[in-house]
């Protein structure tokens, strides 16, 4: 249900509003334009800086546009157990496929602490949950036997995991099996993750380049020589625009890169700002390189 291409969904302001016309324009280009999944109100969509109001409107629109056609996992973690159960009944209840939990940043729990958390979120909800692992935002590293120890509850089916290291999938596999669904979040490691048993990402670059990232995914899991081969040449060219999206917080460069493209404004809310204009001259180099512009 929910792989290959998925895209860590931007979210558009206008004065410093929820811009909800440009926000229903990119999900229409997204179906449009290849992407297997939508994942709004996470990280790339600003959700630190959300209210609670637009948090929940973000999803109810990402739900009604897509109408079925792609698959939303909603991004409704918390350091906070109670409000991430209350985003996550509320995705539910508005017909949301799944939800993106990520782990509790901030108050460092134990990876006891990790279980219940989760435990009570699955408790409380019908709908799958995928774990979002990203020590070097939340600082805390969910470990495999936790994975494991959650995998057994009801709700939770796969982990996007972006530790950056592919020895987890390898880890992972090993531990749940294959019916386990292993994301990454990390654009730049798609291939070789992909490689060890991965069947797709929650992708930031995706953003700007649908087509291009749905294709890779597509190939990369292939049994075709032909296309493993196209994916390492679409991984070749892509890679400059990966590297490109996190030369600064994200996702202030993926914005801006989409107001080159004509997508949306590059706003985004204090405490991030727009890009330096040395950061701006490595971005248009990219999506050069890349035949995007």
């Amino acid at each position: 249900m929910f792989k290959g291409s998925n895209v860590a969904l931007v979210t558009p302001f206008k004065n410093d509003k929820l811009d909800e016309e440009t926000y229903i324009k990119l999900i229409h280009f997204h179906i449009e334009n290849g992407t297997n999944g939508l994942v709004p109100a996470g990280t790339t969509g600003e959700s630190p800086t959300l209210s609670h109001d637009e948090h929940e409107k973000v999803i109810e629109l990402c739900v009604k546009e897509s109408h079925g056609k792609l698959p939303v996992f909603a991004g409704t973690g918390s350091n906070s157990t109670e409000e991430a159960i209350s985003l996550t009944t509320h995705a539910e209840k508005i017909g949301a496929d799944g939800a993106l939990v990520v782990t509790p940043y901030y108050n460092k729990p134990t990876q006891e602490g990790l279980y219940q958390h989760y435990k009570a979120i699955n408790d409380k909800c019908g709908i799958p949950i995928i774990i979002y692992n990203i020590p070097g935002r939340s600082v805390i590293d969910m470990s495999v036997e936790t994975m494991a120890r959650l995998y057994e509850l009801k709700n939770i089916i796969g982990v996007k995991d972006a530790t950056g290291d592919l020895n987890r999938v390898d880890q992972t596999l090993k531990k749940m099996g294959k019916d386990f669904i292993q994301l990454t979040g990390n654009d730049d490691n798609a291939f070789e993750f992909n490689k060890r048993g991965g069947i797709g990402a929650i992708s930031v670059t995706a953003n700007i380049a649908p087509k291009l990232c749905s294709d890779f995914q597509k190939f990369s899991i292939s049994e075709s020589d032909n296309e493993i081969k196209e994916a390492k040449r679409l991984d070749k060219v892509l890679q400059p625009v990966h590297h490109s999206m996190f030369v600064e917080s994200n996702p202030s460069p993926v914005k801006y890169a989409a107001k080159l493209l004509g997508l949306c404004d590059d706003s985004v809310r204090l405490p991030l700002v727009g890009v330096k204009d040395s950061t701006k001259e490595i971005i248009k180099k990219a999506l050069h390189s890349a035949k995007l512009i």
